[in-house]
């Protein structure tokens, strides 16, 4: 049983901290780090579009490799890598390095993790409690993601002079590398924490070339496409939330801390929603759970789209922030569920895992691209308002193809997985 929860929590830890060093620093800090470096936003989105396209290439043979190797040595090399960059983003780099460094993350927390991540969780939630072990994993991310946020804020308030409005870049640059650093080092021990704590299971099959066959295999399943849909437009709502702390600064009038800091604070959600997600996937279903947060996406950046902060209208943007937040990551916390709902069978979790995150996670080079432009276009209010207004369209679409799995997934025939065959001598990494 302590295995069992040792486990649980070092993957946990491992599925949010490789992400601290691309996300974390652009997320919670992103009118800093825009200054520190001297960016505009659409070169920012440009850079994710290096990480997107360096991660989509790797998803496919990520995938194979996660039903061929053990976690353990694939989330601790991904770990030690990704580490390795931040010291490299320490030493501020111009546009061009910048640009060739998310494209290193983009291999780095990808290739060797994210597929074995999703397998080990599916491995540990065993035949009934997938969307539980989902909702624990997304949830349990989601309370490190807030508080290492937090903690890189209070570094960055203790290390930023008590007058910001006399804030020099100077000044700005250094108390922005404190953050760094202390991402780099964290990212770098949870490297160990997953040497030491997950075991060195091995997924035995016939051959690398029978995995990559079976990864193209999948792409014929419309449950496959459907999913991926899903995921495609989740993962924009969560893209969204990056740019909470510019709404904050450029909208409501925060500066540069307060904005970091309300977006750290929103983090606080995360682990409620995607658990309670969890739960309420199991004993509903897990389809069902993902339109109705859609459906709650739509109203919510609906209302963004239309309000001003100005008297009640600053009433109803916290309160439909707060509402988007935790749509968002209730979204987060079950759509990896589906594996179980759409009868994946478990030899073809990593595959599977691979071919929907190479479709289902292209926000990551489109996003910030379109988004970015869209915000420079009209600086300002009226920026922020085009972009929640693309929000809104995307959750729409996003319960369109809701319909059409749900409608998939009662189909009879769709539920089959012909044309590939189990491999022999499968093990697992659910402890007892």
């Amino acid at each position: 049983m302590l295995a069992r929860f040792m486990l649980m929590l070092t993957l946990v830890f491992a599925g949010e901290i490789v992400f601290l060093l691309p996300f974390h620093t652009t997320r919670f800090f992103r009118p800093t780090m825009l200054e520190a470096f001297g960016l505009t936003n659409t070169q920012l989105g440009d850079f994710f579009a290096a990480y997107g396209v360096m991660a989509m290439i790797a998803y496919f043979p990520g995938g194979a490799l996660a039903d061929r190797f053990s976690a353990r040595s694939l989330l601790t090399a991904s770990l030690i890598a990704t580490s390795a960059g931040g010291l490299y983003m320490a030493t501020y780099p111009g546009p061009v390095g910048l640009g060739l460094l998310f494209a290193y993350w983009g291999v780095t927390t990808i290739l060797l993790f994210w597929a074995a991540l999703i397998r080990a969780t599916r491995e540990w939630g065993g035949h009934d409690k997938q969307g539980r072990a989902f909702g624990i994993l997304e949830g349990g991310r989601g309370l490190v993601a807030a508080l290492l946020a937090t903690g890189g804020v209070v570094l960055l308030a203790t290390f930023m002079p008590e007058n910001l409005e006399q804030l020099d870049n100077v000044e700005r640059r250094a108390a922005f590398r404190t953050v760094i650093f202390f991402y780099s080092f964290v990212t770098l021990a949870t490297a160990a924490l997953t040497w030491v704590v997950i075991p060195p299971v091995k997924h035995i099959g016939d051959s690398t070339r029978a995995l990559l066959g079976n990864s193209i295999a999948v792409l014929g399943r419309p449950l496959v496409w459907a999913q991926a849909g899903v995921i495609i437009c989740a993962y924009c709502g969560y893209k969204g939330v990056d740019n909470y702390s510019l709404y904050a600064v450029q909208v409501l009038g925060m500066n540069e801390v307060d904005g970091a800091r309300i977006t750290a604070y929103a983090t606080y959600v995360r682990p409620v929603a995607a658990i309670a997600a969890g739960f309420v996937a199991d004993r509903w279903a897990a389809g069902k759970t993902v339109g109705l947060c859609f459906g709650l996406l739509v109203v919510a950046y609906g209302v963004l789209a239309t309000t001003l902060p100005a008297g009640p209208g600053l009433i109803l943007i916290y309160g439909n922030l707060l509402v988007s937040v935790f749509a968002v990551f209730m979204l987060r916390g079950v759509y990896f569920a589906l594996l179980g709902e759409n009868q994946v069978p478990p030899y073809l979790t990593g595959a599977v895992a691979g071919t929907v995150s190479f479709i289902g996670y292209t926000p990551e080079i489109f996003f910030g691209p379109i988004t970015g432009r869209i915000l420079d276009a009209n600086p300002g209010p009226v920026g922020h308002q085009n972009y929640f207004l693309f929000l809104t369209g995307v959750a729409a679409i996003g319960m369109v193809v809701v319909a059409w799995l749900l409608w998939l997934q009662r189909n009879h025939s769709a539920s089959h997985w012909p044309g590939v065959t189990a491999e022999p001598g499968e093990k697992t990494l659910a402890l007892d």
